[in-house]
């Protein structure tokens, strides 16, 4: 019997064991996709407590804490911190199964030297070791612990990037912090509060926004800005990719209407988010951006719990209405005008991993390697089977070897730990396929192979 979550973890034949201890375990970090604080970076945030770190504003911990039967005031309510630490142990030593359990354990180890197993008993014990340590151990230290050469945060257009631009002037820090245009706020005509966030994005882009097209004209403006401060990365939260193209008349109807406070209903908004995409789409090839598009979430599905706590609150579900034929015909329309930039698509439901594969090989071109990527298992699917169901599927209908693989997705600035749960799994599901003798036990095109997926390939697919 192995021991618990020892040096070969996951790493179940010899070649796993050579590929992670060789070359996958010795690979910086690039995070391409994350959602840490450019401030809590910026002023080097030193945190009081691990349930600070652990439990603030991280819907994938309160998901089972309240699955556990954990009472609300210990997730995310008045609960002191001692007390909440001792529900997520509670709770976390039963998560048997649950990637939770390996991600804890492994930044445990990592961060704070504990090779141990949480649970209720010793709860206190490595409650007060782990504050011990956060005394000197502050978010930019965790970054550098974890060797992460670049990150690219998540900013809404109307961002004056003040942190961003502060971190970029002070030398001291050898982690490049990099902006990630997100203007889904921009999109979503359906907001209520869609007409004011649009007030303020004329104010800050100085463009009087009274039509579509001056919404057009006002987000190329901030973009440009984003460029000038180091941005190359756009990404895109929606239900579905659309594809209903419209006439451009009809395409301001839907602005207009939203502007004044109209319901627009779910056929108008994919009416806007189709030209919307579109007309970004065309700017993202033009500036060489990356084009990164999450779709396939219900967001908000209990709603008292949302009048509460508003969103990201751990009640969001996996869809299963994306149009796959939209998707398609949404990269056409900009194939055809050869506007199509880097992309990379990410479906919450795993049912779309082939469909995803096989479109995207339809739009594949060099000179790119994989211009056209399948982007990482997604949230609730960023577990083992998830890692191997999405990395086979790639393996089977396109280049694995070229995938840009993981990100770290994450409001924590311990969850760099996933990288090496995600770059384990590689190599045991590399090392399974040459111990099959499904692949040579070529040293230099593994060594290729691993690398390039841990690190390098991401490193010149987004030209870092």
């Amino acid at each position: 019997m192995k021991q618990f979550m020892d040096k070969n973890f996951l790493l179940n034949t010899p070649t796993a064991e050579h590929l992670y201890h060789d070359y996958a375990a010795k690979m910086p970090i690039i995070d391409y996709h994350c959602h840490l604080s450019p401030q809590e970076i910026c002023e080097d945030r030193v945190f009081e407590t691990i349930t600070q770190v652990w439990l603030g504003g991280d819907h994938y911990k309160w998901r089972i804490m309240r699955a556990h039967g954990i009472d609300e005031k210990y997730i995310t309510g008045d609960g002191d911190d001692r007390e909440k630490f001792r529900a997520w142990a509670k709770t976390i030593s039963m998560a048997i199964g649950n990637p939770l359990y390996h991600w804890s354990h492994l930044e445990l180890r990592n961060y704070f030297g504990f090779d141990g197993y949480l649970n209720e008993d010793n709860a206190d014990e490595v409650y007060d070791m782990c504050n011990e340590k956060l005394k000197t151990m502050s978010a930019r230290q965790m970054i550098a612990m974890s060797d992460v050469t670049h990150l690219c945060t998540t900013d809404d257009p109307a961002d004056d990037l003040h942190w961003h631009r502060l971190i970029r002037e002070d030398s001291s820090f050898g982690t490049k912090v990099l902006p990630a245009w997100r203007p889904d706020k921009a999109m979503n005509v359906q907001a209520a509060d869609w007409p004011e966030y649009i007030g303020k994005l004329a104010s800050v882009s100085g463009v009087d926004i009274c039509s579509y097209d001056t919404l057009i004209k006002a987000l190329k403006k901030r973009m440009d800005f984003f460029a000038e401060n180091g941005c190359t990365v756009s990404d895109h939260g929606m239900p579905d990719v659309a594809y209903v193209p419209a006439s451009p008349e009809a395409v301001n109807a839907v602005f207009l209407k939203a502007l004044k406070g109209g319901q627009v209903s779910s056929e108008e908004y994919r009416i806007f988010r189709t030209a919307f995409l579109l007309d970004l789409g065309r700017e993202y090839a033009g500036k060489n951006w990356v084009m990164q598009l999450h779709y396939g979430v219900i967001r908000d599905n209990h709603r008292k719990v949302f009048a509460k706590l508003g969103p990201d609150a751990g009640i969001d579900s996996i869809g299963s209405a994306a149009p796959l034929s939209e998707l398609a015909g949404f990269l056409n329309a900009l194939a055809e005008t050869d506007e199509l930039p880097k992309t990379i698509v990410y479906s919450l439901n795993p049912n779309d991993n082939a469909a995803i594969e096989s479109i995207l090989a339809c739009f594949q071109e060099g000179p790119c390697v994989s211009k056209m990527q399948h982007g990482a298992a997604w949230w609730f699917n960023d577990h083992k089977l998830g890692m191997i169901d999405q990395m086979t599927s790639l393996a089977n209908e396109g280049m694995l070897a070229d995938f840009v693989g993981m990100l770290t997705d994450s409001r924590s600035f311990l969850s760099y730990a996933r990288h090496e749960y995600f770059r384990r799994i590689l190599c045991g599901l590399i090392g399974d396929w040459v111990e099959n003798g499904e692949y040579p036990a070529d040293e230099k095109a593994l060594k290729k192979i691993t690398e390039g997926i841990c690190y390098q390939n991401a490193k010149q697919y987004f030209g870092f």
